[in-house]
């Protein structure tokens, strides 16, 4: 019998090792968290937290609302992460309707609460709006902000890349010079929006060094809940959905925990070739949810800490 070349690829996967066999957990991982509404989401939230110590975590990160409002929600979850686990704490901050002496204010309350590390973002326009413009007196950019922040204390600084391109980019190189621009100001590790295929990281890693810019680049990695609201979400960040993953998901809008298992599959496979590819800290986007997380880690070879436990 004569084989075509798919089939004989196909037939070579099957015969190979397990895909996560032998991974040695050499690797790091993050975790982001939103600052929960209400007792019982809070109280969800921080089961989430309690799971995810044990693995060791680089830092916890917890978003911060469009125009700051879950600024006191941020605030309380992120002093309480550096408060009462061993994890750091990192706050994310936007510069959406505030001024620069508002924002200053917010960075200088961060530090005295034990707060070292910041997530530094421009934000999305407040609601309504096409395009952002800063208030005055306001931050125009998220590299003026990272400028502030290192002008005021010495952060751990952490920003935002995007591998399919800003969705307000006019160009790719645009969009890298936005980056640099993060970079030069003072921030040493890019955060990347999410995304659903190996080569779409790769691709944007080898631009990046390509244009000589030496930063961390870490691939934000989203386990998929709900896979309507992912297609609106990715809709939004510019961020492709292959058709493959439709055909996945299909179904199973009924089925929560079958659409759970084929997620964790799927999340876990994309950061294993990630994986292969070099790529040693990953950064899941929890939505407040450990499972999956935990799951994908487990699979990588990242397992308890037995000192974080204790």
């Amino acid at each position: 019998m004569n084989l075509s070349r798919n089939q004989m690829a196909e037939a070579s996967r099957a015969l190979s090792g397990p895909l996560f066999a032998g991974l040695p957990g050499d690797l790091a991982v993050s975790f982001e968290f939103f600052p929960p509404k209400t007792p019982a989401m809070h109280e969800a939230l921080w089961q989430a937290v309690e799971t995810l110590v044990p693995l060791g975590p680089r830092f916890f990160s917890v978003t911060y609302g469009a125009g700051g409002t879950t600024r006191t929600r941020t605030h309380a979850t992120v002093a309480r992460i550096a408060a009462e686990t061993p994890v750091p704490a990192a706050a994310h901050l936007t510069c959406v309707n505030a001024t620069a002496a508002e924002l200053d204010g917010i960075a200088d309350e961060y530090w005295h609460a034990g707060v070292r590390h910041i997530v530094a973002l421009r934000g999305d326009p407040p609601g309504g709006e096409a395009r952002f413009s800063p208030v005055p007196g306001g931050y125009a950019s998220a590299a003026e902000l990272v400028k502030a922040l290192r002008r005021r204390h010495p952060f751990e600084i952490s920003v935002s890349c995007y591998p399919e391109m800003h969705p307000e980019a006019p160009s790719p190189s645009a969009d890298l010079e936005a980056l640099k621009a993060k970079h030069d100001a003072g921030a040493s590790r890019a955060i990347s929006q999410f995304f659903f295929e190996p080569d779409t990281f790769f691709r944007f890693r080898d631009q990046v060094a390509a244009a000589g810019l030496d930063v961390e680049l870490v691939p934000g990695i989203l386990p998929v809940t709900n896979f309507a609201n992912l297609k609106r979400m990715a809709a939004s960040c510019n961020t492709d959905v292959p058709d493959w993953m439709a055909h996945l998901f299909e179904a199973l809008d009924d089925k929560p925990a079958a659409r759970q298992l084929v997620a964790a599959t799927v999340a876990a496979e994309l950061a294993r070739r990630l994986y292969a590819g070099g790529v040693r800290h990953f950064h899941f986007y929890t939505l407040n949810r450990a499972e999956l997380s935990y799951a994908i880690c487990h699979m990588l070879g990242v397992r308890p800490a037995r000192e974080l436990v204790a």
